[in-house]
């Protein structure tokens, strides 16, 4: 695998051809990549809504109106949406939950080592609750981890991709209950083919010089 390749030829694809469809293999794949992706501590903070059907599409355009109402048809084209959510909090229960699933596995040599893992894990929890920003930025900021994980792994595969932010989280939110559930969305991510029209796919990839953007101590 050419990993300079793939970063160089991966873009952010504007219009999609709704012909053409993901196969399942490669839609596990990319799916089983979200599943694997690393977060501080393990917290794995995410929930991801996969969206497949072109009724749960147009629910998520229900957030893509007015300013965002450009972005619509790049979700109603593709061949798959991910929504990604982030928790609004972190509970005791969460986190024993996590514990449990370390434990399940075989994690653990012994009690001690368990019980010194929680604690660990809580320090953090409330460390960063403390921290400017708080405990919903940090977790954000993990769930943008995976995304970043997603779009490398599609580009792998040779799927088009496009990362968006421009939509009305609190229309999507209450769209699929996600409050209600203890989460927020925090991107949606478009998977399909480019369409031939798509300007995007021809212009030059745009970057700032390695000497802005690196610095060697």
């Amino acid at each position: 695998m050419d990993l300079l390749k793939i970063a160089q030829e991966r873009y952010t694809t504007k219009a999609y051809d709704p012909n053409k469809k993901i196969s399942q293999t490669d839609l596990n794949a990319i799916l089983d990549v979200l599943h694997l992706a690393p977060s501080s501590i393990n917290i794995q903070p995410w929930h991801f809504l996969v969206i497949e059907s072109d009724a749960a599409k147009q629910r998520v355009t229900q957030a893509m109106t007015g300013p965002y109402a450009y972005n619509a048809p790049k979700v109603l084209d593709s061949s798959h949406t991910v929504v990604f959510c982030t928790r609004n909090d972190v509970t005791d229960e969460y986190l024993n939950q996590l514990v449990q699933q370390d434990a399940a596995i075989g994690r653990f040599k012994d009690a001690a080592t368990q019980q010194a893992q929680a604690e660990v894990r809580k320090g953090y929890v409330d460390q960063y609750r403390a921290a400017e920003g708080g405990i919903t930025r940090w977790m954000e900021n993990q769930t943008f981890i995976a995304l970043g994980e997603a779009l490398f792994a599609a580009a792998a595969l040779g799927i088009d991709s496009t990362p968006i932010g421009g939509f009305d989280a609190k229309t999507l939110d209450a769209e699929f209950n996600l409050t209600a559930q203890g989460f927020t969305s925090s991107v949606v991510l478009t998977l399909g083919y480019r369409s031939e029209t798509d300007f995007n796919a021809t212009l030059p990839k745009s970057r700032l010089a390695k000497e802005q953007i690196f610095t060697t101590l």
